[in-house]
């Protein structure tokens, strides 16, 4: 995947590495459209190579993804009908089985 840009003034077509946001201008373009990309008479086109080590997952990467465990790891706030409900499941049978904050609850067609 790579993104390309215009330079408009310099009659030049950019095709880098793919875009972290959404510019106006900008393409998203798959791999057998950016190999075969061609430009209009007279422009050139700048073929800037992905940087190998920004390739893999980066610390920020590592970061974001043992933020989101933590945040769903953490248990949710209780609520004023979490008691009914799980009272409700218990009284009518359809709770088979139960594992930490997990429940198993019976299908109501079984």
């Amino acid at each position: 995947m790579a993104t390309l840009t215009y330079v408009y003034s310099d009659q030049t077509a950019v095709l880098g590495p793919l875009a972290t946001f959404a510019e106006p201008h900008a393409y998203d373009l798959c791999e057998a459209h950016s190999e075969r990309l061609s430009a209009p008479r007279g422009w050139e086109i700048l073929r800037l190579a992905p940087d190998p080590d920004a390739l893999g997952p980066s610390s920020d990467d590592l970061l974001a993804l043992a933020d989101a465990v933590r945040e769903a790891a953490r248990p949710l706030p209780p609520r004023e009908d979490a008691g009914q409900a799980v009272g409700l499941a218990r009284e009518t049978g359809r709770e088979v089985g139960r594992r930490g904050h997990l429940r198993v609850l019976r299908s109501p067609d079984s």
